[in-house]
């Protein structure tokens, strides 16, 4: 590490605040419909039109429309039950976390299920309970007859993932069919082993299915007929957005210049160097080995045409040894066969994902196959104002504007090229670099807000909530 610098030593009072701040920004994440509807009835999917919720405020900033009310405060007290697969720093638990958040601030009664559990003691798992426990979250267990009354008391029912199916029968049993009308099931995944009859075999009977883009939700209309020959309920297609916090943050410059300064000092990396920054759990899928593939490759451009830029480097945030995965082994045995070990930087896996993405200046979504359901991430890079290089495929094609926000390439060995080239284009057009990131950031104000999230997702628990009550009264 870098002997820190002078300034650096004076401003170090101020980052413990500011990481504090950025540990639950960097998680606070929600939904957001597409801003038109779809008339096709047979596709059964919703969205939401944006001048449902158009209201002005007077000049003093105190408004009399929809605007000025928080868009969910029809859920106090309602009785909310959400069912997790997992509790992990993994994207889908922890949005269902920002969701029970969300609701706890206006008062509604959420309680909090996890189906699977370490056998043993797992301090993410303790961390991430006593977090929900301090909001007001009720952790219950998730088998006996708590959890069977809960689910029955409830006026809403939220499971998370396509695996978190399987506690319905296993939980519930028979009175599972009591609770499929009031449930709202939210699919985050893209993978072909996710269609088990054991897994989503209720899906037909519930209220309504949650999707994070229009690729996925596709996907899973077409898979679930041919594949299960069953039909997907009534589908909304969500897109996540940035929380307030995390905009505050972006759109600091002091507070993104200390987090600069310290993560770059603390990485032995200049100010005028250029990171690359892929933030992901590491993983194949998420193409870590590809990028570092691709990054060599735009090494070794630069050098055969002799072309004049900073030092280049790649950052990967998600890393984690502990575990001991062939995959990562893999990937620091290439850097280390490359001989690339001083450009090459491995950060542990994190929720406070707001530091590195204020020190890196490009930011690389690269997973593969049919790409990321969303990628939050993404929006999360663009707020910050960094362009993005990423695959043409999943959730990112609804979120990168190709040419104009960053550049996709394709998924696979084929793309290894084609983002190299990128690398080396973002790394030799400063200005092109920079007008990326400023069209990202406006993208984001206009699609990607907190703002637009809280009114669609109320439009979606509001539509939900009175379908259970009119199949209560049918």
């Amino acid at each position: 590490m870098a002997k820190p610098s002078a300034a650096w030593a004076q401003k170090r009072w101020l980052f413990p605040l500011l990481v504090a701040l950025s540990l639950s920004l960097s998680t606070a994440l929600a939904f957001l419909l597409r801003a038109a509807f779809d008339s096709s009835c047979d596709r059964h999917t919703f969205v939401v039109p944006d001048n449902r919720f158009d209201s002005g405020r007077t000049a003093g900033g105190a408004g009399n429309g929809l605007a000025d009310r928080n868009p969910l405060g029809f859920m106090k007290s309602k009785r909310v039950l959400l069912v997790s697969h997992e509790l992990s720093l993994s994207g889908g638990p922890l949005l269902l976390m920002e969701l029970a958040f969300l609701l706890r601030g206006v008062g509604a009664e959420v309680c909090w299920i996890t189906n699977q559990k370490p056998s043993g003691t797992d301090e993410v798992v303790d961390n991430l309970e006593h977090k929900m426990l301090g909001r007001g979250v009720q952790v219950l267990s998730a088998k006996g007859q708590e959890a069977v009354g809960t689910a029955l008391k409830a006026d809403l029912v939220v499971l998370n993932t396509a695996v978190a199916g399987k506690w319905l029968d296993a939980v519930l049993k028979e009175n599972v069919h009591q609770v499929l009308p009031k449930v709202l099931w939210w699919i985050h995944e893209m993978r072909g082993h996710y269609f088990k009859m054991d897994y989503v075999k209720h899906l037909p009977l519930v209220t309504g299915a949650m999707i994070d883009s229009h690729v996925t939700a596709e996907y899973w209309k077409n898979r679930t007929q041919e594949r299960l020959k069953i039909k997907m309920p009534d589908t909304y297609v969500v897109h996540l957005g940035n929380s307030k916090e995390l905009m505050d943050v972006a759109e600091d410059s002091v507070a993104k210049r200390v987090l600069r300064e310290h993560v770059r000092e603390s990485l032995g990396v200049r100010n005028d160097d250029i990171i690359f920054g892929l933030i992901n759990s590491v993983s194949r899928g998420k193409g870590q080995d590809l990028f570092l593939r691709a990054f060599y490759e735009s090494l070794q451009l630069i050098q055969e045409k002799k072309l004049v830029v900073p030092s280049l480097h790649a950052v990967i945030v998600g890393s984690d040894m502990t575990a001991q995965t062939k995959f990562e082994s893999e990937l620091r045995d290439f850097v280390a066969l490359k001989k690339i070990q001083n450009r090459v930087h491995f950060v542990n896996k994190t929720l406070t994902v707001a530091p590195y993405l204020a020190a890196i200046d490009v930011l690389v979504q690269n997973s593969q196959a049919r790409g990321e359901c969303f990628g939050r991430i993404t929006i999360e890079a663009m707020a910050f104002q960094l362009p993005v290089l990423g695959t043409s495929a999943g959730g990112t094609t609804e979120i990168v504007v190709n040419g104009s926000t960053g550049l996709l390439h394709p998924v696979g060995k084929e793309g290894i090229s084609p983002l190299a080239k990128n690398i080396v284009k973002l790394a030799t057009h400063v200005e092109r670099r920079l007008t990326m990131g400023k069209r990202g950031y406006e993208r984001v104000k206009v699609m990607f807000l907190e703002r637009h999230m809280a009114h669609r997702i109320a439009a979606v628990l509001k539509d939900v909530l009175q379908k259970a009550k009119n199949h209560r009264h049918w």
